[in-house]
């Protein structure tokens, strides 16, 4: 089976941005496969998204797993033979349920947990999907950071997620200047402080509003920017 759509993954899609940027594209007119690690909850998400009359499916995905990642890889190949569009949105954020939330005292484990899923979950699935991306010259990869991961503002407190984030910037900079010239484009974005389960009830921004950029990297005409970081559709330092 093949598709006349364009097809993107977005991981972390059961809830929060991912849902919310799985919503968005698909009503782009986008074929959009949400993946999770949890089986339940995503076929769950797609089922609400597949009553708003939305393309979208779910395949399973544990980004802290090689297997987990090629597997997808395949089945994406055999199905669709191509792949336009990544959103790496799963990511998690332990240092507040850590003992500690100070780099003074920060546990190493904590630090190799958010490390596994928010910097090497992220190359590990680009690595996977970018060779579909290539046989087409076309791909548009885009990975959900935060401002806590900005060198230029830096501050003190939740470790394990600050220097993740910064890590995942360096991995947008690296895929993009590796990428130069296939017509993939890879860029980080700040989608700010969003009323999602990891964001909390107080922040002040919706999921809509916080996928706008997301939705709007994932779709660049060609020749636009790659290796950048973004908010509001507007470059940031890193």
């Amino acid at each position: 089976m093949s598709t006349t759509k364009k097809v993107a993954v977005v991981t972390g899609g059961n809830r929060g941005l991912g849902f919310e940027a799985s919503r968005q594209l698909a009503k782009q007119g986008y074929h959009v496969i949400l993946t999770s690690r949890d089986e339940i909850k995503g076929k769950a998400a797609v089922e609400n998204l597949q009553k708003e009359g939305l393309s979208v499916e779910f395949y399973p995905l544990d980004v802290t797993s090689d297997a987990s990642s090629r597997l997808l890889a395949e089945l994406i190949r055999q199905k669709f033979h191509n792949l336009d569009v990544l959103v790496n949105n799963a990511g998690i954020y332990l240092d507040v349920q850590a003992t500690s939330n100070k780099i003074v005292t920060a546990k190493i484990e904590t630090l190799q947990k958010t490390f596994e899923t928010n910097v090497y979950g992220v190359l590990r699935v680009t690595q996977a999907l970018i060779p579909l991306m290539k046989e087409q010259n076309y791909g548009r990869i885009v990975n959900v950071s935060s401002s806590m991961g900005q060198l230029t503002t830096m501050e003190g407190g939740s470790p394990g997620y600050r220097i993740s984030k910064t890590a995942l910037n360096a991995l947008t900079r690296i895929f993009a200047s590796e990428l130069q010239g296939t017509n993939i484009l890879v860029n980080a974005v700040c989608p700010g402080w969003v009323r999602t389960d990891m964001g909390g009830p107080e922040a002040p921004r919706t999921p809509e509003q916080g996928v706008d950029t997301i939705v709007w990297l994932a779709t660049l005409p060609d020749g636009s920017a790659t290796g950048g970081f973004f908010r509001d559709r507007q470059p940031i330092e890193w």
